[in-house]
């Protein structure tokens, strides 16, 4: 197995190559609980993972078919009092922006955006 940022991303790209993945919400939808916030991308998680929260991993799945696993968000919740990793599938750099402000700056998410390198 390769080590580092390479091991890391190889299990990722395992994991989201042998689970199916569930959108729970599209983009355009509005968070449930804060109807202010809308996803900007299709979100969801890979059914039979588990996060830092008990459930599936969630991911943020953009336009950019075949490009796999693209970045990592780091999350850290202080309401919930969790931490967790967010998979971006599928991404444009716009995408990953995107995805970064929403978590950050609309629900105040303390995030941090790891991009894979190539």
């Amino acid at each position: 197995m390769t080590d580092g940022a390479d091991g890391f991303f190889a299990a990722l790209d395992e994991l989201a190559r042998t689970s199916e993945v569930i959108v729970d919400r599209r983009a355009g939808t509005a968070h449930p609980r804060f109807p202010r916030a809308v996803y900007p991308l299709d979100y969801g998680h890979l059914v039979g993972t588990t996060s830092g929260d008990g459930q599936g991993i969630d991911v943020f799945i953009g336009t950019a078919t075949g490009s796999g696993v693209v970045a990592v968000l780091l999350t850290a919740d202080a309401t919930k009092r969790d931490a967790e990793i967010k998979v971006l599938l599928d991404c444009t750099e716009d995408e990953l922006e995107r995805a970064r402000a929403f978590l950050c700056d609309v629900l105040g998410i303390g995030g941090h955006l790891v991009p894979r390198r190539r």
